[in-house]
């Protein structure tokens, strides 16, 4: 067995030893500890959610029941909340995220006060051609990036051309205002390619931090990264 295949191979017995449904749970237990992006009595919304493993991971940062929270999943595909590591406070919701409205996400939310938290694994199905794989994961990051921070309005910048390629991804939602709270968490995913850079500046203008992570349990042959974008403006 190769080394790259080993490391893949121990990240997935140690998902499966700690009870979680995938080794993804692995990649959000690496971004909660480096940035501490969930909090006790959080609202947590995770796009992308099936098989549920980073419904796990969220649910486990939640805290004690009394401190209360929520972690709402959504996918295209119908998902079962896991029995381990969840409990009253997660439900999945089967819904394209593509075509989701704001005001629908928002609903889902505790009292409509929108989420402190939303988290995007989201991925296209890898079809092998590069150019396509990549813009579609672009689409997906701009879809969750408008859920969150609202109608995204153009200024000139160096960003503005990257920004303007996806914004179709976007449409059609009347709703201006996002459903991330002032002060909340955004995590997108993507797959490593030259417009990458022009989101990152884009919300470096929005959030107060912006990093990018490729998570230790990510697979050697994968080119999937991570943008962490903290605290809302």
């Amino acid at each position: 067995m190769s080394a790259a295949g080993g490391t893949a191979d121990f990240f997935y017995r140690e998902s499966q030893r700690l009870g979680y449904v995938a080794r993804s749970a692995l990649k959000l237990i690496q971004m909660q500890k480096q940035h501490r992006l969930i909090t006790p009595g959080a609202a947590v919304l995770d796009l992308g959610c099936a098989p549920g493993a980073w419904l796990q991971v969220a649910c486990q940062n939640l805290g004690p029941l009394e401190k209360g929270g929520v972690v709402v999943g959504v996918d295209v595909k119908k998902v079962k909340v896991p029995s381990a590591h969840c409990d009253s406070r997660v439900r999945t919701v089967c819904a394209d995220v593509m075509t989701l409205m704001k005001q629908q996400a928002r609903a889902m939310s505790p009292q409509e006060r929108g989420f402190s938290v939303i988290l995007s694994d989201m991925c296209p199905r890898i079809s092998g051609i590069t150019t396509k794989d990549e813009a579609i994961s672009c689409e997906l990051g701009m879809r969750a990036l408008s859920l969150a921070i609202g109608k995204i309005k153009l200024k000139e910048s160096d960003y503005s051309n990257t920004i303007e390629k996806y914004l179709s991804s976007t449409d059609p939602d009347p709703d201006e205002d996002g459903v991330l709270r002032r002060g909340g968490n955004l995590v997108l995913k993507f797959l490593e390619n030259e417009d990458v850079s022009g989101f990152g500046k884009f919300c470096k203008v929005k959030f107060k931090k912006v990093s990018l992570l490729r998570p230790k349990a990510t697979r050697p042959s994968s080119r999937e990264i991570y943008m962490i974008c903290e605290g809302l403006r």
